[in-house]
């Protein structure tokens, strides 16, 4: 055990150098063993090669190890770990020289691959070129993108190219739909999401990985209402509103789909979408299906969908509609759910070019429609012997009076 060696590994070094707080810290041991580890009371977990939970920390420390190719896909890869392997050889096996730098617990930083010279440069480079060995290497990436978009950093050339290899070889059609959602899942975290969307885009990634989105790129809507013009940007530009207007993963998420519907518009009907609230169902169950995202995702997403220019609506509506698309979203029971719904529409009539800013009243119309319609009092009609779908009619039509009402007061 004399010559076991720890390193700070990763993300924690290389938002120690950039001035971040890192909430991850990951250590690599070299020149130990499993027995070594145990013997020191860490508690052994993973079964693809050995990581142990310091008995104090609770810190991940793994041993040193080497990969090598051995199949299809990011499951494809043998590992080697055992003591003689050197920090140098573990650290070669790391997708982006940013984070393949370690920090001796004297805190001396050893950086045989130039990361601190890229991230003075501000570059998302490969380690080596093991780099086109992992599909999801090309994932990461992109969410690297979109986290330090900001800052001004840019992705290398030749790791660009790589990326390329990675696609026309086909691995990324060797990717589990939960490693995808997973990395999507981390990238709608970002701070510049829609970075990650970009470049799978600018890759030709975008495309395999999430075709439902590449088909809105080059897609035209009427400018009169969308400034931007192209349904892919006015998509992203929804994001980065529903992101600032919300902390929530899921309304993120819908809000990005909302308009598939218009990917699938005959050329023909362009700029105009007629109905496509209805036929983006389709490709949003199909994303939905092919990522299993998680049903809470999958019923905003679809809501968003079917009915968010309903809400643009909402001075227009008739009660009667207005109670379908109260029940249609679950209102009365759920009515966090029917709240996240509302920020999507305001996330999407924000997300147009130079109306940012704009107020989004219908969100507060539809709320107070909401709030109309809660007022009936239910046990009224219980109280006189109703049943079943007579109930049902009566409580409805008090609650279309009771909208109908509001209106009038909001005048309408």
């Amino acid at each position: 055990m004399n010559t076991l060696q720890t390193f700070l590994v990763g993300g924690a070094v290389r938002d120690y150098l950039l001035g971040f707080e890192s909430k991850d810290r990951d250590w690599v041991v070299v020149g130990a063993t499993p027995e070594d580890m145990l013997c020191q009371g860490f508690k052994q977990v993973g079964k693809d090669f050995p990581v142990f939970l310091h008995p104090e920390s609770g810190d991940e420390y793994a041993l040193a190890r080497t990969e090598r190719k051995s199949g299809a896909g990011y499951t494809g890869f043998e590992t080697y770990h055992a003591a003689d392997v050197t920090l140098e050889e573990d650290l070669q096996r790391r997708d982006l020289t940013i984070n393949a730098m370690a920090m001796t617990p004297e805190g001396e930083i050893i950086d045989p691959y130039n990361g601190q010279r890229d991230l003075d440069r501000k570059i998302l480079r490969h380690v080596s070129p093991a780099f086109s060995e992992d599909p999801l290497r090309v994932l990461r990436l992109a969410r690297f993108y979109a986290r330090f978009k900001a800052q001004g950093f840019r992705v290398a050339d030749e790791t660009k190219l790589l990326c390329t290899k990675i696609r026309d070889e086909g691995e990324l059609k060797h990717l589990t739909a939960e490693r995808v959602w997973q990395e999507t899942h981390r990238a709608l975290h970002e701070a510049n999401a829609g970075g990650y969307f970009e470049l799978l885009r600018e890759l030709g990634c975008l495309s395999i990985l999430f075709p439902e989105l590449d088909a809105l790129f080059g897609v035209p809507q009427p400018e009169r209402y969308h400034p931007e013009i192209d349904t892919g940007i006015h998509s992203l530009m929804s994001l980065v509103q529903a992101k600032a207007l919300s902390p929530d993963p899921e309304v993120w998420y819908a809000t990005l789909l909302h308009d598939l519907g218009k990917g699938l518009t005959e050329k023909s009907e362009w700029p105009k979408h007629y109905g496509h609230e209805k036929t983006g169902l389709k490709p949003v169950k199909s994303m939905n299906r092919r990522l299993k995202v998680p049903r809470h995702f999958a019923e905003l997403a679809l809501l968003v969908c079917e009915y968010h220019t309903h809400v643009h609506k909402a001075q227009e509506l008739k009660p009667a509609t207005i109670l379908k698309v109260l029940k249609q979203c679950d209102a009365f029971r759920r009515s966090k759910r029917f709240q996240q719904f509302l920020i999507c529409c305001e996330a999407d009539a924000r997300g147009r070019k130079d109306l940012e800013e704009d107020s989004y009243p219908q969100r507060s119309y539809f709320l107070e429609y909401f709030e109309a319609a809660k007022q009936v009092d239910i046990q009224f009609f219980i109280r006189q012997g109703l049943k079943g779908a007579e109930l049902g009619q009566a409580i409805d039509s008090a609650r279309v009076a009771a909208i109908a009402d509001n209106k009038k007061q909001q005048g309408f």
